[in-house]
């Protein structure tokens, strides 16, 4: 049986099959395609014979890429990128070799005499006064060595683990300023691809880019054929040998530093470099973007407030990207939102609400959404273009992130460190020790006062110093989910100068922990009821509170009222907070678990007295959510398999004490 496993094309075992068949983002057969993620090292599952063994962890002598892929939990069989596909690629020929010598030379002469500069200011004593200057120097530098260092230079503004904080300032200007190519030459590259003139497909095309990125760039055009207004994503000429070249030499340079990169980061700059490199070669193939842009259309397609365009795949190619054009206001733009009579708080929640769905739910997120990328529809809808630069998360890594922000809320620091090391931050059997003391000031400084002066970025200026301080690496992923986060929010500032980005994330946690379906969550919202073995009751009315809270905002969403597009019946629109789920679960869980009803149990009755009070306030902010006949039906066809579970379970326990 065949699968596309991680974008490519390849023969799965049967016995592999179910592993596989969890793919971290996205739903359906359509999500199946473009990546797969391995649930094995998920719950209790990860102790399972075949499961185990499919992901063991890699001996010392394991390539940096199996290490990233045993912190991923995926299955890559085939991939585009490896040290020696790229080694084989820059040294088939005599003139390759060549071409690689001289783009050495290029880089080193130029690397070179700015370092030169960087040493000449630290012996004389001015290197922290010229740091302007000097940031400044090293973005334009990077812009003359060609695309591969636009990138790389993108890459370094989110890693404070490598590069100072004052440097990243500077180059994250290179996310939004990169000099575009002649128009000749990308049209004569769409002809290219299309293999026909650009009039017999498109009735016009703007004669100037819409915007330009490192490895291409972007034009408005109508189709001739239906009229439609279009965006058409170009690539940069003759980039893909540029970009073997440089890696090669990136991957060179890397192994003299291994040293360096393990006292620093705790990882050798190896696997730095091939995280950089994998990356890279996928957004170079446009033909992954489509495939991105159609499992974010599968994610969404219930959820009436996003908008994600839709693809021209006969048009498209590895090279051209042809997709729906999006007429939306840009998010930097508050003025325009709101004469176009968009309201903003609720445009801030459905923005907030589908950035956590895409980390949370789907493990699929959008890894650059910066201004250009993240437009208000005039119906309220938020839009997403550019999906070049996407993310994974696998099941794995979704649970662990929900059990840090667990272990947040418990303040519980040490289990909190522990889960960076599990998250692939810290190498296995580093001592947390020093860094526990250091997450309780970050979190207790950060939020001690209040959602009110909680913001993502204060946070991260502080996270910057620790991963800086200590042998703290931060996998590319997640570089671009606190990169995602913070871009993001700095849009909401942009909005609504006075916003909070938890009092709108907390509801939409709150609900997720509530009502969704997944086994593993119901142990979150456990451990988040229960504090040193007391039940807190104050904790699940604010949750309560907090997650209706969430369905208000969104079922009151302009968006909602859709016209001649869809039926509100097929979209997943919720009026009210459906807790028919976790009450079945929780009936469940007091009848087979014997540890959960004992709790609860001594929850109902702890300190000497009966918690009716409690319990009736708890109800009181449920029973006009609840469809109780509808909850008894459920409970009541669920009831066969709760008693022939406690049976189970009953004689389980009579065989194991013999």
């Amino acid at each position: 049986m065949e699968f596309i496993c991680a974008n490519y094309l390849c023969t799965v075992p049967s016995s592999f099959q179910p592993l596989l068949l969890q793919r971290s983002g996205g739903r359906g057969k359509k999500a199946w395609r473009a990546r797969i993620s391995s649930s094995a090292a998920t719950g209790s599952s990860a102790s399972n014979g075949s499961v185990s063994r499919a992901l063991k962890q890699p001996s010392k002598s394991s390539s940096a890429l199996e290490q990233l892929d045993f912190e991923r939990g995926v299955c890559i069989p085939f991939r585009k990128y490896s040290p020696e596909i790229v080694r084989n690629k820059v040294l088939e020929s005599r003139g390759a070799i060549l071409s690689l010598m001289l783009r050495g030379v290029e880089i080193v002469w130029s690397l070179g005499f700015y370092w030169s500069t960087l040493m000449y200011d630290f012996l004389v004593g001015r290197d922290e006064e010229v740091v302007p200057y000097r940031a400044r120097q090293l973005r334009n530098l990077l812009c003359d060595l060609g695309p591969s260092f636009i990138k790389a230079g993108q890459v370094l503004a989110n890693r404070p683990d490598i590069i100072r904080e004052d440097y990243m300032n500077e180059l994250c200007i290179l996310q939004d300023d990169v000099p575009s190519f002649p128009n000749q030459i990308a049209f004569s590259i769409i002809e290219e691809e299309l293999g026909q003139p650009l009039e017999a497909v498109f009735s016009r095309i703007s004669s100037k880019t819409i915007a330009a990125a490192s490895l291409g760039q972007v034009y408005r055009a109508t189709l001739r054929a239906t009229g439609e207004d279009v965006a058409i994503k170009v690539q940069r000429p003759e980039i893909e040998p540029i970009i073997y070249r440089d890696l090669f030499l990136f991957r060179t340079l890397a192994s003299f530093l291994n040293g360096i990169s393990i006292q620093k980061l705790g990882c050798n700059a190896e696997l730095i470099v091939d995280e950089f490199g994998e990356k890279l070669l996928e957004e170079l193939d446009y033909t992954l973007e489509a495939r991105n842009l159609e499992d974010f259309l599968e994610n969404f397609k219930n959820d009436p407030t996003v908008k994600i365009p839709r693809v021209y795949k006969q048009l498209s190619g590895p090279r051209v990207l042809v997709m729906e054009w999006i007429d939306g206001i840009r998010c930097t733009n508050p003025k325009a939102i709101k004469e176009a009579g968009i309201d903003v708080d609720g445009f801030l929640t459905i923005g907030v609400s589908a950035a956590l769905r895409q980390l949370l739910e789907f493990g699929l997120f959008h890894g650059d959404p910066h201004p250009g990328n993240v437009f208000a529809m005039r119906d309220g809808r938020i839009a997403y273009v550019d999906f070049g630069n996407v993310a994974v998360l696998s099941q794995q890594n979704k649970q662990i992130l929900t059990d840090a922000v667990v272990h947040a809320v418990n303040e519980d620091y040490a289990e909190m460190a522990n889960d960076f090391t599990r998250l692939g931050f810290l190498t296995p059997g580093t001592d947390v020790t020093p860094i526990i003391p250091a997450l309780e000031a970050i979190w207790q400084n950060s939020s001690g006062k209040g959602l009110s002066d909680f913001n993502f970025r204060s946070v991260t200026g502080k996270f910057n110093q620790l991963v800086y301080n200590y042998p703290i690496r931060i996998p590319e992923r997640f570089s671009l989910v606190i990169r995602s986060l913070l871009t993001q929010e700095g849009i909401c500032f942009t909005l609504k100068p006075d916003f909070k980005f938890l009092e709108v994330a907390y509801p939409y946690v709150a609900k997720r922990l509530l009502t969704d379906p997944n086994p593993a969550l119901r142990e979150r919202l456990i451990q988040v009821l229960f504090k040193d073995g007391l039940f807190q009751w104050k904790r699940l009315e604010n949750l309560i509170i907090l997650a209706k809270e969430n369905v208000a905002k969104m079922s009151s969403n302009p968006a909602l009222q859709v016209k001649n597009t869809q039926s509100l019946r097929d979209l997943k629109v919720e009026k009210k907070l459906d807790l028919t789920d976790t009450i079945k679960d929780g009936a469940r869980l007091f009848f087979i678990d014997e540890g959960i009803r004992r709790q609860l149990l001594l929850a109902l009755t702890e300190d000497s007295k009966l918690h009716i009070e409690e319990l009736v306030d708890v109800y009181r902010l449920v029973e006009d959510q609840i469809d109780i006949p509808s909850v008894a039906v459920e409970v009541a066809r669920d009831f066969p398999t709760v008693v022939r579970d406690l049976l189970l379970s009953w004689s389980e326990s009579v065989l194991s004490d013999r």
